[in-house]
């Protein structure tokens, strides 16, 4: 992996998946809290496996990080199945209904470090899973780290704390929608790939929109504010990036590179947006006069 990607994936699963774990709220599936808690421990060899040749040892370490990815993804259905309407004393069962958008987001969020996992294994094995290229095994792992955990988790957040009006939920559904085109992409071609950039941009400009609303109504401390504006405005630049990068895929035009990208988008994205938006939402938490709290709208039946 390059110098640019290990680092920053090393944040990704050391803190920045702990930190958003933390921020969740909501139904509490069977070893979600013990899961909570050991994360940092059981994301240890995965990061390990990072600073590590590609080797048997690399990819037993990672191994041992997907197992823990995966674990986390199986609490979605359950989560999912904790949040459906349940029989009413009379014995009669409510209709279905389809989960919220904040939570839509929140789920996207738990699954996402799984196919970070999966991937990290394939390149620690030098292994072309799918007939991928190693390279983009390896950015695969930071990708849905980032815009998958990260990104979905951010906009779960901001759909809860502004009361689920329009702009939130359409947030909560298209930054999922895209990350998961953007997968498809890998499949099918790079013009699926650029559908997924331009659904995940709307989504992630929305993103950028609520925060700087909460930015003015919910943070009560300067610095807050700051970490708010600079995780809302990088995603301008981070986005614009992306969307050239697709484009240029798709159509031959000139585009940057891997390394590039990675270097100014990916380094964005994890340092200027992730880290950002978690750390102001970590402390609007915590602040005594603005908790970020699940609204009754968001609450499931």
């Amino acid at each position: 992996m390059s110098a640019f990607v290990v680092p920053v994936v090393t944040l990704g699963m050391l803190w920045v998946v702990p930190t958003g774990l933390a921020l969740i709220d909501g139904p509490r599936p069977p070893g979600w809290d013990a899961l909570r808690r050991a994360w940092p421990l059981l994301a240890l060899p995965g990061a390990v496996s990072l600073w590590l040749p590609r080797s048997g040892t690399a990819t037993a370490l990672a191994a041992c990080y997907a197992l823990a990815t995966l674990a986390l993804a199986l609490q979605a259905p359950a989560r999912l199945l904790l949040t459906l309407p349940r029989p009413s004393p009379g014995g009669t069962r409510p209709s279905r209904r389809a989960p919220l958008p904040g939570e839509i987001a929140v789920l996207t969020a738990l699954v996402s470090p799984a196919v970070a996992g999966v991937a990290l294994v394939a390149e620690r094995a030098a292994y072309p899973l799918f007939g991928f290229e190693l390279d983009l095994l390896a950015l695969t792992v930071p990708h849905f780290h980032f815009a998958g955990f990260a990104a979905a988790l951010v906009a779960g957040l901001l759909c809860r704390t502004s009361g689920g009006s329009a702009l939130a939920r359409a947030a909560a559904l298209s930054v999922p929608a895209g990350t998961l085109l953007v997968l498809a992409g890998y499949f099918v071609d790079d013009w699926t790939e650029l559908a997924g950039a331009v659904v995940l941009t709307a989504g992630m400009a929305a993103v950028a929109v609520l925060t700087l609303r909460e930015r003015r109504g919910l943070a009560a401390d300067r610095a807050t504010r700051a970490l708010l504006a600079v995780s809302a405005l990088v995603l301008v630049v981070t986005m614009a990036l992306a969307l050239w990068w697709a484009l240029g895929e798709a159509t031959g035009l000139p585009h940057p590179t891997l390394t590039w990208m990675a270097a100014t988008h990916g380094l964005g994205n994890a340092l200027g947006f992730a880290v950002c938006a978690l750390l102001a939402h970590r402390r609007l938490r915590t602040a005594p006069r603005h908790p970020v709290t699940l609204p009754r709208t968001e609450l499931p039946a």
